[in-house]
């Protein structure tokens, strides 16, 4: 599964041009579904398994997007301006390198002359360095994106990208359609878009897909790290349930089944509660006359930075986890 996450991690989506990772997402799951199928936001729509009497229509959603950046301006030196695509933090940002999707150049993300060591200056006062002298040797236009460029690390336990939000998710999700063989329910796996923007792709494929039940895939926050804020997640200690997020509160009773069915699987898991942002499933409980959600997070440090970083025990363990809640029917009290 490593090589899988490493492929999925080193292609590039920013919100709105995820078309490479769908491209590659579609590939590795050729003959492992029943059906495809792309929708006009771009979301990828899978699916595996009949609805039996018992069953349910099932949307499993993990986001394939992830932040980046756009060129707002080029002044005369060929130093390049730009703003945010997502939740880009500019105390993770300078010093960074950047690629551009269109022509493949890279640049580094400067600072005007700050004063205050002690703070970090917004993105309006950043720009990025592209080697060029004069705006004429710049290969970048207004309006062209680019995404943070690092490579993936393997560290053994602990694996490290800038695309772990939500690659991993995206990756859990193929297991899961791969090897789910037995399941009362029509599994739908989304691959959705832009959620890194506002959860849109979930939006419109939840209006698709028209669910009984909502599960998205996604990242969370740690509270493991020295001096950080009180969490009750750590990393290596299983999946989180997620109770509430900053959008979205999960149903009570998704939240008890998957409780009860991590325990029946003797499971490693976790609760919990996030104080900001949220994820697909927001836009999965909101849709037509609303769906009852929840969400399996996988626990992860320096969200939103070029180092994302996740432990590999926690996506095997997702996996297990969702595969053993969808193999049975499913039951909410």
């Amino acid at each position: 599964m490593k090589e899988i996450i490493r492929q999925l991690v080193e292609t590039t989506g920013p919100s709105g041009y995820e078309s490479d990772v769908r491209a590659l997402v579609k590939k590795m799951l050729k003959g492992q579904v029943d059906s495809m199928k792309v929708d006009a936001l771009g979301n990828l729509i899978t699916r595996k398994g009949k609805k039996s009497k018992d069953g349910l229509t099932v949307m499993l959603s993990a986001h394939m997007d992830e932040i980046g950046i756009i060129a707002t301006h080029i002044d005369d030196n060929g130093f390049v301006r730009f703003t945010s695509v997502g939740g880009v933090f500019p105390r993770n940002t300078a010093g960074g390198r950047v690629r551009f999707l269109k022509t493949g150049q890279v640049g580094v993300i400067g600072m005007e002359s700050h004063k205050n060591q002690s703070s970090v200056p917004g993105l309006e006062k950043m720009y990025i360095d592209v080697g060029a002298s004069k705006r004429s040797d710049v290969k970048v236009s207004v309006g062209d994106v680019a995404a943070f460029d690092r490579p993936f690390e393997d560290l053994g336990t602990r694996l490290v990208s800038k695309a772990m939000d939500d690659r991993i998710g995206v990756a859990v999700l193929m297991e899961v359609m791969k090897q789910l063989k037995t399941t009362p329910h029509e599994v739908v796996g989304v691959f959705s878009t832009q959620e890194e923007v506002g959860t849109r792709g979930a939006t419109t494929a939840a209006y698709g897909v028209d669910p009984d039940l909502g599960i998205a895939l996604d990242v969370t926050l740690t509270g493991d790290t020295p001096n950080a804020d009180t969490m009750a997640v750590s990393l290596g200690n299983g999946p989180a349930i997620k109770v509430k997020d900053g959008g979205m509160i999960s149903d009570p009773r998704v939240v008890a089944w998957m409780e009860a069915g991590a325990k029946r699987a003797r499971l490693p898991y976790q609760m919990e509660v996030l104080t900001g942002g949220t994820t697909d499933a927001r836009s999965i409980q909101m849709t037509r006359a609303g769906v009852p959600v929840g969400c399996v997070s996988i626990p992860c440090r320096y969200v939103h930075s070029p180092s994302e970083m996740v432990d590999y025990g926690d996506v095997q363990n997702s996996v297990k986890l969702l595969l053993a809640l969808l193999s049975k029917p499913v039951q909410l009290r």
